[in-house]
């Protein structure tokens, strides 16, 4: 088992790639804190991961909020002796996220608030524990929209996972040297719950499929698939880096300078 006597938390483990994550990398032998504020689906994900065999405790907690990202380290830590795993994935995509003109201060900030100050609350509280435990790995989810920017417009979540991304190279560069690697997940569109509640109409839904080469939205479980080689040794050359997962739409569209 890749993920054997490892620690994870995995934040937004309520549902998509965060419960899908859960139960993989429980699978793999982690013991798993699944973390959100839906506190009837994250405890409904530690019960199918004890279904499976696995061991999971759920914490109610806040990303935004400094005093609740500090506590969910120190339960982790207190419940299973240490942390080996940091799987910032919490996010939300707002409905009423639009452009720059449409889009209110609110609703900017709520989503700067968990995407992108969640995954740093997540790094200042986590990468301590992480030290202790003599290294470990964090992954950041962030979006294809960081590289690409949105068919649909939604500038407070793309630039939300921009700043994941830029985030996620410095501290990678910062931490190298103490076993502590950080990457960026960049799933492509996915068929979860809070992309077709953004994607409501079928022409919303289109513009995003014509530019997906494999013509297909992702699927959470094909995400969850990416962040266990991120979290496991597989991985053990990798820092820093771009993992897109995405249907070939980088590819796309994205060309060599």
């Amino acid at each position: 088992m890749r993920l054997e006597n490892k620690t994870a938390i995995i934040t937004g483990g309520a549902s998509g790639i965060g419960r899908e994550s859960s139960l993989l990398f429980a699978l793999e032998g982690a013991q798993i804190v699944v973390v959100d504020v839906n506190d009837q689906g994250g405890n409904e994900t530690v019960n199918l991961v004890r279904e499976a065999g696995g061991e999971a405790i759920y914490f109610h907690s806040d990303v935004s909020r400094a005093d609740d990202c500090e506590a969910m380290i120190t339960a982790a830590e207190t419940k299973f002796g240490k942390l080996d795993i940091l799987f910032n994935n919490a996010g939300v995509m707002l409905s009423e996220d639009g452009d720059a003109q449409e889009t209110e201060e609110e609703i900017w900030d709520a989503t700067l608030n968990i995407n992108a100050k969640g995954v740093f609350l997540g790094c200042k509280y986590g990468i301590p524990a992480l030290r202790r435990a003599g290294g470990g790995t964090i992954i950041n989810t962030a979006s294809f929209v960081a590289i690409l920017g949105a068919a649909t417009a939604q500038v407070a979540y793309t630039a939300s996972k921009g700043a994941v991304l830029s985030m996620t190279r410095e501290l990678a560069i910062i931490h190298a040297r103490e076993n502590i690697r950080v990457n960026a997940l960049c799933p492509g569109p996915l068929k979860t719950e809070m992309l077709m509640s953004f994607l409501d109409t079928e022409e919303k839904k289109q513009r995003r499929l014509c530019h997906i080469p494999m013509g297909r939205f992702g699927q959470a479980s094909e995400m969850a698939r990416a962040a266990l080689f991120l979290a496991s040794e597989d991985s053990s050359y990798l820092t820093g880096s771009t993992f897109a997962v995405d249907g070939g739409i980088t590819a796309a569209y994205v060309t060599p300078e």
